[in-house]
C-alpha cells in the first residue's frame, strides 16, 4: 500500500510540475559545407531538451496544457571557431475553447541571431547572468511565448514572464559576446523593441487586447459567433490607440503578422457594418496588407 501511495504521489507531482512548452525544434544549415552535419543534429537535440525540459515559471501546467510552439533555426554562415550566424523563426498557438481550432499567438522572424556552439557543450542559462547568446535568445523567446499565452487567459497574465524577458535583455546588453538584437539603436524591429513594447506602461493596454481577443472573443465563439466578434472588434479599436501612442510599435507589426489571416476569417461572415469597420481599422493599422483585408468585403 505504501509503495502504491508513493507511486501515485510521484505521478501527481510529475503532472503538477509539467513544463510549460512543447516545442518542435528544427536546425537547418543547407549551405554550410565546412561543419560536420552531426554538429547541427546535436544542437537541435540540445535545444529541444533545453526548451522543453526546463521549468520556466512557477505556474502549474498539466501535460495537455503545454503550449504548442516551434523554433526553426536556419544557419546561414559560419565565421570560424564554432561561431554561426542564423535566422530564427518562432511560432506558437493556443487552443480555442470547445473547438479543435488552435489560434496563432506568435509568428516572428528574428534575423539578428549570432551564436557560438561547440558540439556536445552544455546549454547553460541564468535569468540575471549572461551565459551565452544562444541560451539568452532561446530563453527570451520562451518567456515571450509563455507571456503572450498567459495574457490571453487572464488580464495582464503574462506580466511576470515579460519581466523575466526584460531581465534577459538587460543582462545581454552589456556583453560584447551577445551579438546584435538586444539594443535600441541596432534597429526598430528587434528583441529590445519587442520587450520594450510589452513592458511599457504607456501602452500596457496591449495586454488587454490579447485577453479580450482570445478569452472574451474566440473562446466564446462556440456559443454565439456574432456576440463573440464584438470583443474582438473592441480589441482592434483599442489597438488603434497605438497609432497615436506608439506609431512604430513593433508589437503592432508582430500582432498583425501573426493574426492577419485569422482576422480575415473572423470577419468574412460578419455583418456588413462590422466588415466595413474591421476593414477600415485593419487597413489603417496594417497598411501593407490592406489588399488582404479588402477580401473581407467580397466574402458572403
Amino acid at each position: 500500500m505504501r509503495v502504491l501511495f508513493s507511486i501515485l504521489f510521484l505521478l501527481i507531482a510529475s503532472i503538477a510540475s509539467a513544463q510549460e512548452l512543447n516545442c518542435q525544434v528544427k536546425v537547418s544549415a543547407p549551405n554550410l559545407q565546412s561543419t560536420d552535419p552531426a554538429v547541427f543534429t546535436t544542437l537541435q537535440q540540445s535545444i529541444t531538451e533545453f526548451i522543453n525540459n526546463r521549468k520556466w515559471t512557477n505556474g502549474v501546467y498539466k501535460p495537455e496544457e503545454r503550449i504548442q510552439c516551434s523554433i526553426l533555426i536556419n544557419i546561414t554562415q559560419e565565421s570560424g571557431n564554432d561561431k554561426f550566424t542564423a535566422q530564427i523563426t518562432l511560432q506558437s498557438t493556443r487552443p480555442v475553447l470547445n473547438s479543435s481550432y488552435n489560434s496563432p499567438m506568435l509568428y516572428l522572424v528574428d534575423k539578428d541571431f549570432a551564436f557560438e556552439y561547440a558540439q556536445f557543450q552544455t546549454l547553460e542559462f541564468s535569468d540575471n547572468q549572461f551565459q551565452s547568446n544562444l541560451t539568452s535568445v532561446l530563453a527570451f523567446y520562451a518567456y515571450i511565448i509563455i507571456g503572450l499565452d498567459e495574457d490571453s487567459f487572464a488580464p495582464k497574465g503574462g506580466a511576470a514572464e515579460f519581466q523575466k524577458a526584460n531581465l534577459v535583455t538587460t543582462a545581454a546588453q552589456s556583453q560584447p559576446a551577445a551579438g546584435p538584437g538586444w539594443k535600441a539603436y541596432e534597429g526598430t524591429r528587434n528583441r529590445y523593441w519587442l520587450i520594450n513594447n510589452l513592458t511599457n506602461s504607456k501602452i500596457d493596454y496591449i495586454h488587454n487586447v490579447f485577453y479580450m481577443y482570445h478569452r472574451q472573443g474566440l473562446d466564446k465563439m462556440y456559443s454565439n459567433v456574432g456576440d463573440a466578434r464584438k470583443p474582438i472588434s473592441d480589441a482592434l479599436v483599442m489597438m488603434s490607440k497605438l497609432k497615436d501612442d506608439a506609431p512604430n510599435a513593433m508589437i503592432t507589426n508582430v500582432f498583425f503578422q501573426t493574426k492577419g489571416d485569422e482576422l480575415v476569417n473572423i470577419y468574412s461572415k460578419a455583418t456588413p457594418p462590422e466588415k466595413s469597420q474591421a476593414v477600415q481599422i485593419l487597413s489603417q493599422l496594417d497598411a501593407s496588407n490592406s489588399p488582404k483585408y479588402q477580401q473581407i468585403m467580397k466574402s458572403n
